[in-house]
């Protein structure tokens, strides 16, 4: 079978990134023939100039659009794989490719298809406004800091959402949890079966940590207001815990706010697992959605339990009461309670990691993700949907 991706790379790259490399990798390792169209986000020039090339490209990327074309003429795949598209490649590719009659698979990380900032997350608190009143919502609530950019995110969603290019044009959507699978179902008219849950593949050893020697509450990835991080800094505080937050390469830590000692920007996967198996305990204090939240399982993989927010596809990924406990998102007195709970009990938290780590490897391995994969990729072939 002959597979080609097709990806926008993150400036600050993240799960996403990360979840899509790791099926490219392991396709390669177990014999799908692989080939990439790649768009990164860092090559945007700083300023006005990058910000007007996002705005033209996001709503339709000429350059990107006749390239895929003419890769799809000359060396036609068996199956277009699709996952983040914004802003330099744009949606209408998938257009490209459902005219020249080849299935799409495209891989939901996000709430992109059903809100213009992806998060459903207006910056204050959830938001589902513009799936009732239209994209102009977004410039109302003000979801983005910047006027410019409110206006440049609901054009782009208006128009995608005029031509309906999702639902129209790619053949199977796979989700990361069934919540996601859910919410594509209900709030962008999929049909289920078109929709198939494959979470993130995560590798896990045979050793396993044991968080009772843990030296600090810990916290992985960016921070943006919608991870919870206010919450976060405030219930440690409250409880008296040692916290440490892991962040992606690049982050500019002379720019936060918040003690040096509790920043620790990791520079590759060996790092950040090294981080993982420091930790007492991993926090997912998200204020928002999310749809799989892979540092939850990355940590659960190393024998960590999690403390996560109870919303969204965080139920489906940590289990409440096998792989860590649930918390109220923002509730700051709560997660400070939680956080005091497994810092002061070496038996629970052993417990937890010990059942967080046998949830990956039975959910989350290799050769499931694989199966479910190929699996999806069938139902792509017997069920190709007609051109636009």
């Amino acid at each position: 079978m002959r597979v080609l991706h097709v990806y926008n790379r993150h400036r600050g790259g993240g799960g996403a990134d990360n979840a899509w490399d790791q099926t490219i990798e392991l396709s390669r390792r177990l014999g799908i023939e692989v080939r990439c169209f790649e768009r990164d986000s860092k090559t945007l020039a700083p300023g006005l100039r990058g910000k007007l090339r996002a705005f033209t490209n996001g709503i339709y990327a000429s350059r990107a659009v006749q390239s895929f074309d003419e890769l799809l003429k000359t060396e036609p795949p068996d199956i277009v794989h699709t996952h983040e598209l914004y802003p330099l490649i744009s949606p209408f590719v998938l257009e490209v490719a459902a005219r020249r009659r080849i299935p799409v698979v495209h891989s939901v990380y996000d709430y992109r298809i059903t809100c213009p900032v992806a998060t459903h997350f207006n910056g204050r608190e959830i938001c589902t406004r513009c799936q009732n009143a239209g994209a102009w919502n977004i410039i109302a609530q003000r979801c983005r800091s910047s006027f410019a950019e409110n206006i440049a995110f609901s054009m782009r969603h208006a128009v995608a959402r005029q031509r309906d290019v999702f639902r129209r044009n790619v053949s199977h959507f796979i989700t990361l949890t069934h919540f996601s699978a859910d919410w594509l179902e209900t709030h962008a008219g999929i049909t289920p079966d078109r929709i198939s849950i494959n979470p993130c593949a995560i590798a896990s050893e045979n050793t396993i940590a044991d968080p009772a020697q843990g030296r600090f509450a810990g916290f992985a990835g960016r921070l943006a207001h919608e991870k919870g991080i206010g919450t976060l800094v405030a219930a440690a505080k409250k409880a008296s815990i040692p916290l440490k937050l892991a962040l992606p390469k690049g982050t500019d830590v002379a720019s936060i706010d918040l003690p040096e000692d509790m920043l620790i920007v990791t520079q590759s996967p060996e790092e950040l697992t090294e981080f993982y198996r420091s930790c007492r305990f991993l926090v997912v204090p998200s204020l928002w959605f999310e749809t799989f939240a892979i540092v939850a399982a990355e940590a659960m993989a190393e024998g960590i339990p999690v403390i996560a927010s109870d919303l969204g596809a965080l139920r489906d990924t940590v289990v409440r009461d096998i792989a860590g406990v649930h918390v109220p998102p923002g509730d700051v007195d709560a997660l400070a309670a939680a956080m005091t709970r497994l810092w002061q009990n070496d038996v629970l938290v052993r417990k937890l990691g010990q059942s967080a780590q046998q949830h990956v490897k039975t959910k989350f391995n290799e050769d499931a993700h694989f199966a479910r994969l190929c699996a999806a990729y069938e139902s792509a072939r017997q069920n190709p949907l007609p051109g636009p």
